[in-house]
């Protein structure tokens, strides 16, 4: 380990093989480093927050510290817990749950840019990228490698689904599906399908087109979105769709509409 003499670290705090800790970092008790981890000047760790290995932490960045709602008690125990691999730029914050054992979390390799802000009660997947003051309210849920744009502002109990991409300073209150594009600079609207982004996972052309079909049936059929489910889930069979039709299911905010103007989800 690397602890510059200027750094707090409580003797409660348990850091792993490797750790370095710069100047003025405070790291609390009841606290995880995993191993590898490197801790800027000025980041404070506090209590019941753990970090996998790997990570990376930058100046300023608050991670643990009490959630904003009236309602929390101050003597409850609840967590912050943060993957492998995670980069978490200049004064990032990251509150822990509001309620008795409940935790905010990020998976493995995920990217939050400078002044982006996680809620309580939060969950990210895995590979998710928050560009600069991307701000997610409480226990929101982000699928897999989905990429939210600057200045972006999700809703509390809001879901942004796998892949999904959100505009910047772009706003939703209603959950964005799996696959699909928000608009820049507006509200609950759909631009189209994450072609790019689809093309870079890896998926093949033709669970692509299936999605562009369950797309338009969805949004261009003239069904309400329980006659859409339905039709998609008899006319397509394909894991992808699938995924896309429970998420679209399970929605108890509604999902954000088509932009009028949009063009076809296309290739």
């Amino acid at each position: 380990m690397n602890i510059h003499p200027t750094a707090v670290v409580d003797h409660g705090a348990v850091l792993g093989a490797d750790v370095v800790v710069g100047p003025f970092a405070v790291i609390d008790r009841d606290t995880q480093i995993g191993d590898g981890c490197v801790i800027g000047p000025h980041a404070v760790i506090h209590r019941y927050t753990s970090i996998g290995p790997g990570c990376r932490i930058h100046a300023g960045a608050v991670l643990g510290d009490l959630p904003q709602d009236l309602a929390f008690k101050p003597d409850t125990v609840s967590y912050v817990r943060i993957g492998a691999r995670c980069w978490i730029r200049e004064g990032v914050t990251i509150h822990r749950g509001t309620k008795p054992d409940t935790v905010t979390e990020m998976g493995d390799d995920c990217f939050l840019m400078v002044n982006s802000h996680l809620a309580h009660n939060v969950k990210l997947g895995n590979g998710v990228i928050l560009v600069n003051g991307a701000l997610l309210a409480g226990y929101v849920e982000v699928g897999d490698r989905a990429f939210i744009s600057g200045n972006a502002v999700v809703h509390q109990f809001v879901r942004i689904g796998r892949l999904a991409m959100m505009g910047g300073q772009g706003a939703v209150s209603q959950d964005i599906p799996p696959f699909c594009t928000g608009r820049s600079g507006a509200g609950n609207q759909i631009l189209g399908l994450n072609v790019v982004g689809l093309r870079r996972a890896g998926f093949k052309p033709e669970s692509r087109q299936a999605l562009r079909a369950a797309f338009k049936i969805l949004y261009r059929a003239g069904l309400n979105t329980s006659q859409a489910v339905a039709r998609i889930r008899a006319e397509l069979n394909d894991a992808a769709v699938t995924e896309f039709c429970d998420f679209i299911a399970a929605s108890k905010r509604g999902i954000c509409g088509l932009l009028e103007s949009a063009e076809d989800a296309g290739e």
